[in-house]
């Protein structure tokens, strides 16, 4: 039996790229960014397919899952936008733009991984796979001047809460990840004395390998990560 299928949406150097290295062992990937250059060292390191994708183009994400050679097993959706201002200056284009890449790009994703696992025969345990959205704080907690991106998550927190509440009885697990702080990507470190005060994608992954491993009678379908010295 070949490699379950893997698709990470939103690929990149960080948090996606950790998944990726994570996965490969025993999935088949592909790897979707609205730029090529973002994903290719990674897609070189997990011999990963590859797709350019507008995450808000409803055809092009229903081609991505129409086009996987079976139906994934594991779906990750990590982009999101942000734009900080105040409320009264805020230009409602970039605002609209930005929510449509955080919540309706989730949506979509949401709505063609169901479509396409619901397909497929379950496994030996009754499951169909794993759908997993990148969440943040700010979809527990709206901060000033970042209305869009509390827009945008709490949006995308609500689609999980449904979805899971749906999908659960079909087989597929559903779970939105809170990170709660910020992440040690390539080209970022940590304050002067402040250390482990980040998050480490690599840590984060095997956050969400918990949850793609988790047995059904005790599905997680929300969870928080935090560095151990972030306050809530």
């Amino acid at each position: 039996m070949g490699k379950q299928h893997a698709v990470i949406i939103g690929a990149g150097d960080g948090l996606s790229a950790a998944l990726a290295r994570n996965l490969a062992s025993d999935h088949a990937l592909t790897l979707a960014a609205r730029s090529g250059d973002k994903m290719r060292a990674v897609a070189e390191e997990t011999n990963a397919a590859t797709v350019r994708l507008d995450a808000t183009d409803e055809a092009a994400v229903a081609a991505l899952f129409d086009d996987l050679p079976e139906a994934p097993r594991v779906v990750v959706y990590n982009p999101s936008a942000r734009i900080r201002g105040p409320i009264t200056e805020l230009d409602a284009e970039e605002v609209r733009k930005a929510v449509e890449v955080t919540a309706f790009g989730a949506f979509l994703t949401g709505k063609h991984a169901a479509r396409r696992m619901l397909k497929a025969d379950p496994a030996d345990d009754g499951t169909r796979g794993t759908i997993l959205f990148t969440g943040a704080s700010a979809g527990v907690k709206g901060f000033p001047q970042s209305a869009p991106f509390a827009m945008g998550k709490f949006a995308q927190r609500g689609l999980a809460q449904s979805m899971a509440r749906e999908l659960h009885p079909n087989g597929i697990h559903v779970a939105w990840i809170n990170i709660d702080g910020a992440i040690l990507n390539p080209g970022r470190s940590e304050p002067d004395g402040k250390p482990g005060s980040m998050l480490r994608p690599e840590a984060i992954a095997r956050s969400y390998r918990h949850l793609i491993e988790q047995d059904r009678s005790a599905w997680t379908h929300e969870i928080a990560v935090r560095p151990w010295v972030e306050t809530f």
